[in-house]
């Protein structure tokens, strides 16, 4: 069990202090000093290293489930002796443009907060470490905690979008770059952006309804002067949600123009190969005539018919030149 307990301890009066090294003890000395807390921090919990936890707490068997599964969407359960939120933190990778989303479950309770953490990314030591030196947060109790995550959690889902805005612009310059580039791999960056931008939006967009009910009033094991801090929480969410959106819908502006520089690429190669048809035509249709061998055909017998025909085949190819060059289709 100790292997995947990250971290734990009570927190008093806004600090920390050494408890027992077993948190069922801990646990109990919390709630008997009545102004501590309990924060126990897990990292890929298996179902035989939690139930001893979901014993002790008293979690609820489907959050349980669900924090074990770690195939949730963000939300907000409220049950008789806890409350459990799912948040999920994103990474993104700028040299394979990436977007991961690990999750992270938040069990709050009497005199308790249980972090279950799924994946590599989004660790909770450095939000631990800036409470530990805001002791006038951490009198709120377990609320402070789950504030201090959610913000941390939110607040990175604005410097993710930021990294993806920088990458776009790269992408979009290169889309309107006058050579236009490899048509067939910008087409595949572009729908590989907008997969990672839609795994972004499933990370963020659900987070909404549940910060909105953490910001009203009456949400239990949630301190009542909390509601102003998850309301700032929610604006910085609503603004990386607008972040979001605004990058779907400029990649599909990008993508509508780029699969209209292509519409127009092909249709400037089809006007050159008929202009070169054109004038391969006349010429042809010329020959053709002397090549049906009749045996009435006065100018066969005139001395300058060859250069005559060939002079005029010459001049009517210069015009058709001259006219499909003015016409810009060569």
């Amino acid at each position: 069990m100790r292997a995947v307990i990250v971290d734990s301890a009570i927190y008093r009066d806004g600090r920390r202090t050494e408890g027992p090294k077993d948190f069922s003890d801990a646990l109990d000395e919390a709630r008997a000093a009545g102004d501590s807390f309990l924060w126990l921090g897990l990292h890929e919990p298996t179902e035989e290293e939690f139930s001893l936890v979901t014993s002790e707490f008293g979690l609820h068997p489907l959050a349980v489930e669900d924090a074990l599964n770690a195939h949730q969407r963000p939300k907000l359960e409220v049950y008789d002796d806890s409350l459990f939120v799912v948040l999920k933190p994103v990474e993104y990778e700028p040299e394979s443009d990436a977007v991961s989303a690990e999750e992270l479950m938040v069990f709050v309770g009497d005199s308790f907060v249980v972090t279950v953490r799924h994946g590599e990314g989004a660790p909770l030591g450095a939000v631990r470490k800036r409470l530990e030196h805001e002791p006038e947060v951490l009198r709120h109790g377990p609320t402070a905690v789950l504030y201090a995550v959610s913000d941390a959690v939110v607040d990175h889902y604005i410097e993710v979008a930021a990294e993806l805005q920088t990458d776009l612009e790269e992408l979009e310059a290169e889309v309107f770059a006058p050579t236009g580039g490899d048509a067939k791999n910008i087409a595949s960056r572009i729908y590989t952006f907008k997969r990672q931008v839609l795994e972004f939006r499933r990370a963020t967009g659900p987070l909404a309804v549940p910060m909105a009910r953490l910001a009203a009033a009456g949400v239990p094991f949630v301190h009542e002067h909390a509601q102003p801090f998850f309301r700032d929480v929610g604006d910085h969410l609503t603004r990386a949600n607008e972040q979001v959106d605004g990058l779907d819908r400029l990649l599909s502006d990008i993508l509508s123009a780029h699969l209209a520089q292509m519409g127009v690429r092909q249709n400037d190669d089809m006007r050159k190969i008929s202009a070169w048809a054109a004038m391969a035509a006349v010429p042809t249709m010329v020959a053709g005539i002397y090549g049906m061998n009749f045996e009435h055909m006065p100018e066969l017998t005139w001395t300058w018919s060859y250069p005559a025909v060939i002079l005029l085949m010459v001049a009517i190819e210069f015009v058709l030149y001259r006219q499909f060059k003015r016409r810009g289709w060569l």
